[in-house]
């Protein structure tokens, strides 16, 4: 069985369809069960967690094979990155707690910076993550398809 954060949206969502396309059992790990009630009915088992919870992200990711963990994103960080070192702290404590066979961390490009910005949120994750001793994959991708469609519109109205 393979847990999976942030389901409802497109890439969590992306993951779980792949994983139920290749016939894979998936738990749909949800902080709202309404935003879940599509992805039983595609044959997900539901976990309600949110990332801040550590028992029940480890409830949630209990005999996973593999985990996939998406946070959800932070445009307004308090100084000193507050919440991604509670974020960290959560998600260590569970996946130490659920000992699933596997993770994959969506990253972003710029967690390699040695510069404090924006991106250093996952800096700080990423580095809690590493010291498990849970084999772990961080994705760190510089842009997604689906956020060009912010600009068709634009585009459209004005030729550009």
């Amino acid at each position: 069985m393979f847990a999976i954060t942030g389901v409802p949206g497109n890439v969590g969502g992306e993951v779980a369809r792949m994983l139920l396309a290749a016939k894979q059992p998936v738990r749909a790990v949800v902080r709202d069960l309404s935003k879940g009630a599509a992805w039983a009915g595609r044959g997900c088992d539901l976990a309600h967690a949110d990332i801040a919870d550590a028992p029940a992200l480890a409830a949630a990711f209990r005999g996973a094979e593999g985990v996939f963990v998406l946070v959800p994103p932070n445009f307004d960080p308090a100084p000193g990155f507050l919440e991604a070192q509670a974020t960290a702290e959560s998600l260590c404590s569970a996946l130490e707690n659920a000992c699933p066979g596997r993770v994959v961390y969506l990253s972003t490009i710029g967690a390699q910076a040695t510069q404090t910005n924006l991106l250093s949120q996952h800096t700080i994750i990423e580095q809690a993550l590493r010291a498990l001793p849970i084999p772990i994959t961080f994705l760190r991708p510089a842009w997604f398809m689906e956020n060009c469609i912010w600009d068709v519109t634009p585009a459209r109205e004005r030729g550009g």
